[in-house]
């Protein structure tokens, strides 16, 4: 790779499409400059999630390139909602165009 791409971390999240507000509300508070939000479909543990019917049994899946930093800060503050919500959380080092 070349040493004029940026490096950073991103961070994916896939949760309930409940939780929308409330993950940008956090995204906001950590100062994260930009996020894409994805509407995802699928199956897991907490069964299958196949956005059949509007705001009912629907997912959304989240990407954002943090520092390493601010994403660890993130998946610490996401735990707590795993009780709750179907929702899980990753992290990837990337090499990229952003800044």
């Amino acid at each position: 790779m070349s040493s004029s791409l940026a490096k950073g971390v991103l961070v994916t999240i896939i949760g309930e499409a409940v939780l929308q507000d409330r993950l940008i509300h956090l995204l906001t508070k950590l100062d994260v400059s930009g996020y894409t939000i994805i509407p995802a479909q699928g199956a897991g543990s907490h069964g299958r999630r196949m956005g059949d019917m509007a705001g009912y049994n629907t997912n959304i899946e989240i990407k954002t390139v943090v520092t390493s930093e601010i994403s660890s800060q993130l998946l610490e503050e996401l735990k707590p909602l795993q009780s709750t919500y179907a929702l899980i959380a990753f992290r990837q080092t990337v090499d990229g165009l952003f800044d």
